[in-house]
C-alpha cells in the first residue's frame, strides 16, 4: 500500500488547514456581505458538456471516467476510444454553474449573484502553484449585460483580497473584442485571431522577439506580424489610446474605458487596476473583458476571470449575459504559508492535559468553561511530559491546563 498522495494532489496538515479555513472564511464574509449566495454542484459532469464548453487547453486536461459494466464492454468491443468515457471531473466551476443556471433558471432571481468555493481537477504536469486537484473561489453575476457587473466583481474581489491581508496587488484588465479588432486591422485573418491571441498572451514571458518568432512559425502574414511587433516595441504602443487608434470601430473599447475609470473611482486608491493589452486568458469561452490579479509575491496570476456571454446559451438556446471572477485560492494560501502567516485575532490554543485521577465528565466540564477564552483540546497526559509539551507547542498550543485537587490550573 502506498502512503503518499497521488502526484499533483496533497495531504494538508492541521496548521496549514487552519490558514486555508481562515482565508476561505474571510473571502466568504466579503462575498456574502456584497449580496452573493453560495451554491454547490457535483464534481462530475457529462462528457458532452465538457467537450462543448470552449474551455481552451483545459479540455485536454479533463480527467475522464470510463463507462461501467456492459456499457464499458460494448465500448471496448467497438474499438472506438471516444466511446469509452461518458463522464469527467470538472476542470473549473464555470461550466457547472452555467449548467446549474440552465436547469434552475425559472426559480432564480435576476441578476443571479453566486458564490462557488470547491475543488476542481486538471490532468496536467504538477509544478509550484499548479496542482491536479485544487480549490477555486468564484463569484459570478448572471443576467447583467452591463459593464457594471465587471466593476462590481472587480471591487468585491479586491476587497476580499484586502480582507485576507493582501494590499500590494494590481488587477490587470483587457477586452478580447478590442484586441481582436486591433489584430484584424493589422491584417490577421479572422480565423487566425484566436491563435494570434494565444501567442500575444505570452508577451511578458517571451518578449517582442519571441512573439515575432512564434507567429512566423505559424506562417502568418509577414506584414501583419511586422505591424504587431512594431506596435509592441513602440514605447507608446501599449496605451489604450494607441490600441484604439488601430481599431476599425473605436466604440468597441467603450466598456473597457468605463470599467477602468469607474473602478478607479470606487477603489479610492486602495487597489490598482491597469490596462494590459496582451492579456487574453486561456479559456475559449470568454467573449469580452478579461482580468487577472498579479502581486509581487508570486510570478503568475493569483486570480482571474472575464465575461462569457455565450456559454449558458449552449444549454438554453438563448444568450444569457454572464461574468465571473476567481481568486487563486491555492496560490494565495501558498504565499501565506511561505511567509509564516499568523491568523490575526485568533484565540490561543489550550491543551487540557488529564489523567485518570479526575472523572472524565469533570474534565470535559472544566474544558467547556475555558472555551469562551481559548480553543481547548482535551488530551491524555503522557508519561513523559517534556516531549509532549514540545510536540504540542510545535502544533501551536500556547496554554496548558490541568486539574489538581479539584482546582483548575492554567499556565
Amino acid at each position: 500500500m502506498k502512503i503518499n498522495a497521488l502526484k499533483g494532489m496533497r495531504d494538508i496538515l492541521p496548521q496549514e488547514q487552519r490558514i486555508r479555513d481562515y482565508v476561505q472564511r474571510k473571502i466568504l464574509e466579503v462575498y456574502r456581505a456584497s449580496g452573493f449566495e453560495r451554491i454547490s454542484t457535483p464534481i462530475v459532469e457529462d462528457s458532452e458538456n465538457l467537450d462543448k464548453s470552449d474551455g481552451g487547453d483545459n479540455l485536454n486536461l479533463v480527467f475522464k471516467i470510463m463507462k461501467r459494466g456492459e456499457k464499458l464492454e460494448a465500448a471496448l468491443d467497438s474499438k472506438d476510444a471516444s466511446q469509452i468515457s461518458d463522464m469527467g471531473l470538472r476542470y473549473d466551476l464555470t461550466l457547472p454553474l452555467t449548467r446549474f443556471f440552465a436547469a434552475n433558471h425559472d426559480s432564480i432571481q435576476y441578476p443571479f449573484k453566486v458564490i462557488q468555493t470547491d475543488r476542481v481537477y486538471r490532468a496536467e504536469r504538477p509544478q509550484k502553484g499548479r496542482l491536479r486537484e485544487f480549490v477555486q473561489c468564484d463569484i459570478d453575476i448572471l443576467g447583467d449585460a452591463s459593464a457594471n457587473a465587471e466593476v462590481e466583481l472587480i471591487d468585491v474581489t479586491a476587497r476580499a483580497m484586502k480582507a485576507i491581508g493582501f494590499n500590494d496587488f494590481t488587477i490587470n484588465i483587457n477586452d478580447r473584442r478590442v484586441l481582436r479588432d486591433m489584430l484584424a486591422g493589422m491584417g490577421f485573418a479572422q480565423e487566425t485571431l484566436d491563435s494570434v491571441c494565444i501567442t500575444f498572451d505570452k508577451l511578458d514571458k517571451i518578449g517582442a522577439d519571441g512573439i515575432e518568432k512564434e507567429l512566423m512559425e505559424k506562417n502568418l502574414p509577414v506584414d501583419a506580424v511586422n505591424a504587431l511587433v512594431s506596435f509592441v516595441k513602440d514605447s507608446s504602443g501599449l496605451s489604450l489610446e494607441n490600441v484604439v487608434s488601430h481599431c476599425s470601430n473605436p466604440s468597441v473599447a467603450d466598456d473597457l474605458k468605463y470599467i477602468i475609470s469607474t473602478v478607479d473611482k470606487v477603489s479610492l486608491g486602495n487597489y490598482k487596476v491597469a490596462y494590459c493589452p496582451s492579456l487574453v486568458r486561456g479559456q475559449g469561452y470568454y467573449t469580452g473583458p478579461v482580468f487577472e490579479i498579479v502581486c509581487p509575491q508570486f510570478s503568475g496570476a493569483v486570480g482571474g476571470g472575464g465575461r462569457y456571454d455565450n456559454l449558458i446559451g449552449k444549454f438554453l438556446g438563448q444568450q444569457i449575459p454572464a461574468v465571473g471572477f476567481s481568486i487563486g485560492f491555492e496560490r494565495i494560501c501558498s504565499i501565506l504559508v511561505e511567509q509564516g502567516f499568523s491568523i490575526p485575532d485568533q484565540k490561543e490554543r489550550c491543551a487540557f492535559l488529564y489523567d485518570d485521577s479526575v472523572p472524565f465528565d469533570e474534565i470535559l466540564n472544566f474544558a467547556s468553561s475555558l472555551r469562551k477564552d481559548y480553543f481547548v483540546s482535551v488530551i491524555k497526559k503522557a508519561k513523559k511530559a517534556g516531549p509532549q509539551f514540545a510536540s504540542l507547542e510545535r502544533l501551536g498550543y500556547t496554554k496548558f491546563a490541568s486539574v489538581k485537587d479539584g482546582t483548575l490550573n492554567i499556565k
